[in-house]
């Protein structure tokens, strides 16, 4: 009996030991250095982003600034990622996933979540862009908020301040050419006339 005993606390051990060792393999990773736009990629109009104060300011002609560093190899498919966006009025963009670097234009592959409190657009901030599209506020301009997307298998996740907004699971024969795949990341800039701002940037790959 005491050898049993003691079988089984070492056993209770083991497994205590696992499952915090686990927990802390899932990590946060930044995308950005607050300082640069080193691991990230853009062509056309690359004027319209630039850095400033620990943020990336979006502000000019069409343009969409491509993840491009060594996390990941700049692929993710499963993933959790976050960052904190302040728009400012009449403003849009769009934080894209499972994309790929494209020189100019609109990106043709991904999916694009929307950044948009006030413009002109119905399709409002945590929409899968005229995939399953949101059209409450849930958050105002001039005013720092959290924004997630989370990918797992065929279903993503919007939050916003913590708080679900959208979640999508693609059918087994989605309409369009897009399918939920693997890819980059990339921030849009969609007007001259809008401004947004990104700070604090990261992302937790998750298992395939």
């Amino acid at each position: 009996m005491k050898n049993f005993c003691c079988l089984l606390l070492i056993l209770l051990g083991l497994f205590s030991c696992s499952g915090p060792k686990s927990a802390q393999s899932k990590k946060w990773i930044s995308l950005f250095d607050g300082k640069s736009l080193q691991g990230w990629k853009v062509g056309q109009n690359a004027e319209t982003f630039s850095v400033d104060s620990g943020m990336i300011r979006v502000n000019g002609k069409v343009a969409h600034l491509f993840y491009d560093g060594n996390v990941n190899n700049h692929e993710f498919k499963n993933f959790h990622f976050k960052t904190e966006v302040m728009t400012t009025p009449g403003s849009n963009s769009g934080i894209y996933f499972h994309t790929k670097y494209q020189e100019q234009s609109w990106p043709t592959t991904g999916f694009e979540v929307q950044v948009n409190n006030s413009h002109t657009d119905w399709r409002r901030t945590g929409s899968l862009y005229a995939i399953n599209d949101v059209r409450e506020t849930f958050v105002k301009d001039n005013e720092w908020y959290t924004q997630e997307i989370i990918v797992i298998g065929k279903t993503v996740t919007v939050k916003i301040n913590g708080k679900t907004v959208m979640e999508y699971t693609e059918p087994a024969n989605p309409q369009g050419p897009k399918r939920i795949s693997s890819g980059t990341f990339a921030l849009q800039g969609h007007d001259p006339k809008s401004k947004v701002y990104y700070r604090n940037i990261v992302v937790m790959p998750l298992p395939d």
